[in-house]
């Protein structure tokens, strides 16, 4: 099997990233481009960002997972923690997580360590999801293998049958996790393939050094 991309060309015309535009705070650049990207309406989820670890077969391992929320401390979102991912992250919990928004020709890589979320706080996101989105958080015991999707579909039947009208509980192993970057880098696209980057790399006393790099 054989196929040249090499046509596959796009010039990057639709803005530029300069120093006088950006802020201190890589945090307030991230909330500014989500929101004008929010507001143009041009992205379906708009959340989601891929998240690399470092895989226990030593191999790094990327996959998409949905952004739930950002804060100055960081990046939060939810998962198994008895995941191949969640694996991954306690045993090293050094991540990158990337998000890529080709309407607007940007894209965010970000460099972080991660930590669990207080379990009051997991409890509550875990409450506000749907239901069918609660239970397939207790059927699927993630990454592992299993013999057939019908084992899936009937755990699900019986889960469905156990909590009829009842509270769903937050499985201990689910939760949620923070990323506390200490580099930020935004990237622009720009014509000839001279693309802005601006990266953030956290210094001492928890102050941000911003320096442009080369595309």
């Amino acid at each position: 099997m054989k196929k040249d991309l090499g046509n596959y060309r796009k010039s990057y015309e639709k803005s530029a990233l300069m120093e006088d535009s950006i802020t201190e705070n890589p945090m307030e650049l991230f909330q500014k481009w989500f929101y004008e990207l929010e507001k143009s309406g041009s992205v379906e989820e708009l959340n989601t960002m891929t998240i690399s670890t470092m895989g226990l077969d030593g191999y790094p391992k990327g996959r998409i997972v949905l952004l739930k929320r950002f804060t100055f401390e960081g990046f939060v979102f939810y998962s198994n923690y008895d995941s191949e991912k969640g694996k991954a992250i306690e045993k090293s919990p050094k991540v990158c997580l990337s998000f890529f928004w080709p309407t607007m020709e940007r894209q965010v890589i970000i460099k972080g360590t991660v930590s669990k979320i207080a379990g009051n706080m997991s409890d509550g996101y875990f409450e506000s999801r749907p239901t069918g989105s609660k239970l397939g958080a207790i059927v699927s015991n993630q990454s592992e293998v299993i013999p057939s999707r019908e084992v899936l579909d009937s755990k699900l039947k019986e889960l469905e049958k156990q909590y009829e009208n009842k509270e769903i509980p937050r499985p201990s192993n689910w939760g949620g996790y923070l990323v506390s970057p200490v580099s930020i880098e935004f990237w622009q696209g720009r014509p000839n393939r001279l693309h802005d980057r601006i990266r953030f790399t956290m210094v001492e006393d928890y102050n941000w050094k911003i320096e442009r790099l080369a595309p």
